[in-house]
């Protein structure tokens, strides 16, 4: 019998509660009865540095079994999760985010293999390509001055607020064919379903998460309906042009959401992550001011070092041998991007930010079918923000300690104060 009194939303929250926590809940319980380095790494999201961490999981090895009542294996080398997110013997069947009674908190693309994610990754990739998206340099660009056109000289300012994250919502929205954008109300949705992918920490979060959920599917629920009627040239009107054909009807509000949260959440990562580590190795910053041409180097070199995304997991579809380990058939990979990228098996100096460094062979944005489909578009906002910043603001420097992000999958900043003020 459910529950008396709770309101249908309630009830959804708390499916989603309990569809999403499980697989999170087996890995902390596995890590911390193991009393292992990971363990310390989740208990304390955000707090601490996680890298040293990472460090002493690969050198304990590449793949690492946790209690067998997990059914979780930590790979942690950059060969094992590259083979892991490229081989055909994992995937992301089984590993579904929100169970089939919370329709509404499904991630599309996220949740599915070949041959139906490929069927939907191929109506949404054209909207990312180089040729499409370099009609926009000049927008991000416009965008980027009248943000630091905001800033008054010597003024503090938080790099996020100001330019990081107005940034990709803006583009996004365009991209999508999302007009009058409320940014605020735009950044607090796409933080809030961001966060449901390592599990909600609570009712509260749910509700939350809920919450966003339904907003913005009424949003694009109005839109969709508009372009039915009268089609332009935006992302929703591509997806519409395909319904009943390579998209179905109830594909479409998913997937809306989908390239809302992944044409945001990682750019304003990247570039708080990129700013924070150029102003803690100055003599990276110079090296960009005096040559903003740079900025390309600055995006990958990040990428690399501390990547908005920390981890990604697959299934084993059937029973598999990574590098001499066993991985039985349904047991999760938990690949670690953040470590295999400073893997000293396969980069120099890997805990070295280093903008001149041309290995950047990393694995920030996933791998295989699942490699990230907003990844051109992230590139190019960040690096055209970096450039910008660079040739406007060649004295800035820290203006007061950054704020991070309470999570263990994205890897982020809430606030980073700066200045230019001596």
């Amino acid at each position: 019998m459910g529950q008396p009194g709770l309101t249908t939303q309630a009830k959804l929250a708390g499916t989603f509660v309990k569809d999403l926590y499980v697989a999170k809940a087996k890995t902390q319980y596995a890590a911390r009865v193991q009393h292992g380095p990971l363990a310390q790494a989740i208990v304390w999201p955000g707090k601490l540095n996680p890298y040293p961490f990472y460090d002493r999981v690969r050198d304990m090895a590449p793949i690492l079994p946790l209690p067998r009542e997990a059914k979780v294996h930590v790979a942690s080398g950059h060969a094992v999760c590259r083979q892991v997110l490229k081989s055909h013997d994992f995937g992301v069947g089984g590993r579904t985010i929100v169970g089939k009674d919370a329709f509404e908190f499904s991630m599309s693309l996220l949740e599915m293999d070949p041959p139906e994610h490929t069927r939907l990754r191929r109506v949404a990739a054209p909207a990312f390509a180089a040729s499409r998206l370099g009609g926009y340099a000049t927008a991000i660009e416009k965008i980027v001055h009248e943000r630091l056109d905001d800033v008054e000289p010597g003024a503090t300012f938080d790099l996020i607020d100001q330019l990081a994250a107005p940034l990709p919502i803006r583009i996004i929205s365009e991209l999508l064919g999302v007009p009058d954008v409320d940014e605020r109300r735009f950044l607090r949705w796409g933080t809030a379903l961001g966060s449901a992918l390592e599990g909600p920490h609570g009712l509260w979060h749910a509700k939350k998460i809920l919450d966003a959920k339904t907003g913005l599917d009424a949003m694009f629920e109005r839109i969709v309906q508009q372009r039915r009627a009268d089609p332009r040239d935006d992302m929703i009107s591509m997806l519409v042009a395909e319904e009943g054909a390579a998209v179905r009807s109830e594909e479409i509000l998913p997937l809306c959401v989908l390239l809302l949260v992944a044409g945001f959440e990682t750019t304003v990562n990247l570039i708080g992550n990129a700013v924070l580590a150029l102003m803690r190795n100055p003599e990276q910053w110079q090296l960009l001011v005096k040559d903003p041409t740079l900025a390309a180097r600055v995006v990958e070199e990040t990428l690399r070092y501390d990547p908005p995304i920390q981890f990604t997991d697959r299934i084993a579809q059937r029973d598999s041998v990574i590098e001499g380990y066993e991985v039985p058939a349904g047991h999760r990979v938990l690949c670690l991007l953040a470590a295999a990228n400073r893997d000293p098996a396969r980069f120099e100096r890997p805990n070295f930010f280093d903008i001149t460094r041309t290995d950047i062979d990393h694995l920030a944005f996933s791998g295989g079918v699942h490699y990230c489909v907003g990844a051109p578009l992230a590139r190019l906002e960040a690096q055209i923000a970096l450039r910008v910043l660079a040739e406007r603001m060649p004295k800035l420097h820290p203006g007061g300690p950054p704020r991070r992000r309470s999570s263990v999958t994205i890897r982020g900043l809430r606030s980073l104060p700066v200045t230019e003020a001596h």
